[in-house]
């Protein structure tokens, strides 16, 4: 069963690139956007990654703060970073529980067989409730595509 908007988003604490705990409850007066990708530089995640980072600034005009999860471990994370010149928040969820919560991780088709794997998801969230849930995106273009549904809820209130 997906997430929809108005559930409450499942809560989490995990560690950034830098080893730093990170807890949902510690970011309620921001608008978030959590997003669920595979694997640290893979083509498809690194785009997204890269994406998201490049409309950073955008993001921050709407109060938004944009956080990737995937089970690598920090220290993955921080050469992603640093390899890619990254700006996103990322965080490990090395045991895929959060992911889970999120009904991000499950069974899916990987090059013909069936495998278990993160489902690339996109959650916008606002004082602890999901706003809207983006399942099975696309890497290109999917963060400008989440930047457009936050200007017009913006527009919208």
């Amino acid at each position: 069963m997906q997430l929809k908007a108005g559930d409450t988003a499942p809560l989490f604490s995990l560690p950034n690139e830098d080893n730093v705990v990170i807890a949902l409850e510690d970011l309620l007066d921001y608008t978030i956007i959590l997003y669920f990708y595979p694997k640290d530089n893979t083509s498809a995640c690194t785009t997204e990654a890269q994406e998201f980072s490049a409309l950073q600034e955008s993001f921050e005009k709407h109060n938004a703060i944009v956080i990737g999860i995937s089970p690598d471990k920090p220290a993955t994370h921080k050469k992603f970073i640093q390899s890619k010149d990254l700006n996103v928040v990322l965080l490990s969820d090395s045991d895929k529980s959060v992911a889970m919560k999120y009904h991000a991780y499950g069974k899916k088709m990987m090059y013909g067989k069936e495998a278990q794997g993160i489902y690339r998801s996109t959650f916008i969230i606002q004082k602890g409730k999901i706003i809207e849930s983006f399942y099975n995106v696309k890497a290109k273009g999917h963060a400008q595509t989440i930047l457009t549904y936050l200007t017009n809820l913006d527009k919208n209130k």
